[in-house]
C-alpha cells in the first residue's frame, strides 16, 4: 500500500476573539492549510520540486515548518535548549534541501508534534513575554512571543503561497 499525506479537517480563524486567540486562530489556519495542501499526494509527488532552477518541494515545506516551529516556540521564546531536527551542519538549509531519503510520514509526523509542543511551551507565556534572540554578528535583540506569533503566520502564509504553486504543479489542484 502507497502512503499518502493525510486529510486535514482544516481550522478557520476567528471572526470575534481577544488577541492572543486571534494569533493562535490565524496561526493554526495557517498550520493546517499547509497540511491539507499536501494531502493525498504520495511520498514521491511531496518530493517533486516546483520549477526549475527551484528545488523547493511540499516535503521539504513541511519539514522546514517543524524546525521553525522548534525555532521559535520551543528555543527562543521558551528559552529550551533543543537539538536541530535537520543537520545543518553542511547545509544551512538541510530541512528544505536533504529531502531525497527522508520519508515523508515521519516528517508529517514531526511537524505535528512539533506544532503541539510549540503550543504547550507557549501556552503559560504572555504575549509580552520578552527574550533576546541573537545575530549572526554577535549582538543580540531583544524580542516577544507576539513577534513570534506574528512571524510565524507570516512565514506560513509565504510559504503556503508556494505550497499552492507547487501542487498546481503536480496534479492540477489549486484554492483554498
Amino acid at each position: 500500500m502507497t502512503w499518502t499525506a493525510p486529510k486535514i479537517d482544516r481550522r478557520h480563524e476567528p471572526y470575534v476573539a481577544d488577541e492572543r486567540a486571534m494569533l493562535q486562530g490565524w496561526l493554526d489556519l495557517h498550520r493546517d492549510t499547509l497540511q491539507h495542501k499536501c494531502a493525498g499526494l504520495t511520498a514521491e509527488q511531496l518530493r517533486t520540486p516546483s520549477v526549475e532552477p527551484s528545488g523547493l518541494t511540499l516535503l521539504g515545506l513541511v519539514r522546514h515548518m517543524a524546525d521553525v516551529e522548534r525555532w521559535w516556540f520551543r528555543h527562543r521564546a521558551a528559552g529550551l535548549d533543543l537539538p536541530d531536527l535537520y543537520d545543518s551542519s553542511v547545509d544551512p538549509d538541510a530541512d528544505l534541501n536533504d529531502i531525497a531519503d527522508a520519508d515523508p510520514a515521519e516528517a508529517f509526523a514531526t511537524l505535528r508534534a512539533e506544532i503541539e509542543a510549540a503550543d504547550q511551551a507557549a501556552a503559560d507565556l504572555p504575549l509580552e513575554h520578552t527574550f533576546l534572540c541573537r545575530r549572526p554578528d554577535g549582538g543580540a535583540d531583544e524580542m516577544n512571543l507576539r513577534w513570534v506569533y506574528v512571524h510565524m503566520i507570516e512565514e506560513y502564509a509565504r510559504h503556503n503561497g508556494h505550497a499552492d504553486l507547487i501542487r498546481e504543479r503536480i496534479d492540477g489542484v489549486t484554492g483554498a
